[in-house]
């Protein structure tokens, strides 16, 4: 992947907003409260993990269960993995 996509997408992980983040988990049917959204975007734009990289993004799916809870966080593991299946992005995330 080229570094300007990957900075891109780094950059709107990092920006995403408190209310952007829960149009997302209505759009997908992932349920989070508003102190959630803040708390997770929060978290997001203060973090230096890469989630190309499949460590950090496991640290990141952690931190999404101890802010909201376990089955939350495995159904985001589930829509991140379909959502790169369907985008045929595979080989962006190691």
């Amino acid at each position: 992947m080229s570094n300007i996509v990957k900075q891109m997408v780094i950059k709107k992980l990092r920006s995403i907003t408190p209310n952007e983040l829960l149009g997302y988990s209505k759009e997908y049917g992932i349920s989070i409260t508003k102190q959630q959204a803040e708390e997770i975007t929060n978290y997001l734009s203060k973090t230096k993990l890469n989630p190309m990289e499949e460590k950090d993004r496991l640290k990141l799916f952690k931190k999404l269960a101890q802010i909201t809870d376990l089955k939350t966080a495995q159904k985001a593991q589930k829509l991140f993995a379909k959502l790169v299946k369907e985008y045929g992005v595979e080989s962006w995330f190691k």
